[in-house]
């Protein structure tokens, strides 16, 4: 190949790695804050008119999906919707985001067969493999919150974290930092889990919700559904801090990690 040719097939090679990598860099999105003045729906999308399966027993409603005093409101009420007697909220973004700190602060709703969940998600309705990462307070004990992982639709990986004072009295933050190589998850600022093995951290970029729902079937682990009237969780932010870049807000865990 004389030098001409060198050159050509340099610069093609040169344009594909970078070609790649634009089109990476469009399929994530970039850092944000949501303080939740308003609800940016070029930012989120509201789920609305159906239901995560047979285990769950409430429609998701975007009427239970509300801003209020800079707080996002997930509600969860006795209205016939479809085939389920409840309704509930959650929201979600549009894009989806990968390696970075993941960061929200909520107060997660009261009672029995409740589900209050910060978490990112990618599957099937996206023709993705099932990749996940969670916070879920069950409301068998607001005392607690679950953290757990799903690679490739395989989950197994829970682990249990107190919270003190309660998951339902106050507000608390809740973080997880995601790498290549290793996924921890913060409470309160406070390192609480780590996890290092590669087979048990997720790899597709993944887009962010927050969800309130409940189920009469998962006794075991949400415990017995009772409800007792209109029910609700409260989200004062959620923020997405890409790898290598300043914190965001001075409560971030960016700021004391990076």
């Amino acid at each position: 190949m004389n030098c001409n040719l060198k050159a050509l097939a340099l610069r093609t090679a040169t344009l594909l790695i970078a070609s790649c990598a634009s089109v990476q860099a469009q399929e994530t999105g970039a850092s944000f804050v949501e303080n939740f003045d308003s609800l940016d729906m070029k930012q989120w999308f509201v789920s609305d008119g159906w239901n995560n399966g047979g285990h769950q027993n409430c429609t998701w409603s975007k009427d239970l999906v509300r801003v209020e005093g800079g707080r996002l409101i997930l509600g969860f009420e006795e209205r016939q919707m479809k085939d389920r007697a409840y309704a509930c909220g959650e929201i979600q973004t549009r894009k989806r985001y990968g390696y970075g700190t993941y960061e929200a602060r909520m107060k997660a709703a009261s009672g029995s067969g409740f589900n209050s969940a910060f978490f990112s998600y990618i599957g099937e309705t996206d023709k993705q493999p099932h990749d996940e990462i969670d916070f879920e307070v069950l409301g068998k004990n607001e005392g607690q919150v679950q953290v757990n992982q799903y690679i490739g639709g395989k989950g197994g990986n829970e682990k249990l974290v107190p919270v003190e004072g309660g998951a339902d009295r106050k507000f608390n933050d809740y973080a997880f930092v995601w790498q290549k190589d290793r996924l921890r998850y913060y409470l309160n600022g406070r390192l609480v889990h780590e996890v290092t093995d590669p087979a048990k951290i997720p790899q597709h970029p993944q887009k962010i919700f927050a969800s309130l729902w409940g189920s009469d079937t998962l006794k075991d682990w949400m415990g017995a559904f009772a409800y007792k009237g209109p029910n609700r969780m409260e989200v004062d932010r959620i923020a997405y801090t890409a790898p290598g870049e300043k914190c965001l807000f001075p409560e971030s865990v960016t700021c004391a990690t990076n």
